[in-house]
């Protein structure tokens, strides 16, 4: 009598696995989904949906910042960076990396060069370029135009006058701060 319980106990995950993948191919057979050709919406740098790379686009010619930075609002910057760059970049002197490196003294700083951080090939091949206040605003304006390849998923910040408070913001976060240009 204990193995016919048994096989009954055996038995009732495994018919249930059977009727609902048999559900399952009959759902496949009597209803036909109208899949549309291309996508709904489009993200500037994502690859197209044929599964081919998307084309490197040039980034759009950003207008300079350097005039602006004068009159940056540092809390302004801050308040951005927590609520956009927060949840993958740490700020602090000798801060831990997480998803992206630490922050820390980023101007002027050379590209992939905080320590312990695995940088995508793309950011390895601008090693030796300094992160200077145009080499940061375009990045911030288009991440994946201004560097393709890159791993960072962020859109960018369309914004002159906020990417101007964001550069100002990382500029604070130094011992020296880089001079203004």
């Amino acid at each position: 009598m204990a193995n016919l319980e048994m096989n009954k106990i055996f038995a009732a995950p495994l018919v249930a696995g059977v009727v609902f993948m048999g559900a399952g191919f009959l759902g496949e057979l009597l209803v036909h989904p109208n899949k549309p050709h291309e996508t709904a919406i489009h993200i500037q740098g994502a690859a197209p949906a044929g599964g081919g790379a998307a084309a490197p686009a040039a980034p759009p010619a950003e207008p300079p910042i350097g005039p602006l930075l004068a009159n940056a609002n540092v809390d302004n910057g801050r308040t951005i960076v927590t609520r956009q760059c927060g949840s993958c970049h740490t700020f602090t002197d000798g801060g831990r990396n997480a998803v992206g490196p630490n922050l820390y003294g980023i101007v002027n700083r050379d590209h992939a060069a905080h320590e312990g951080f695995s940088y995508s090939t793309a950011m390895r091949g601008k090693a030796g370029h300094p992160w200077d206040y145009e080499a940061l605003n375009n990045f911030l304006a288009h991440p994946a135009a201004t560097i393709p390849g890159t791993r960072m998923a962020f859109a960018g910040i369309r914004n002159i006058e906020q990417r101007a408070d964001v550069i100002a913001y990382l500029r604070s976060l130094a011992a020296n701060p880089a001079p203004l240009p």
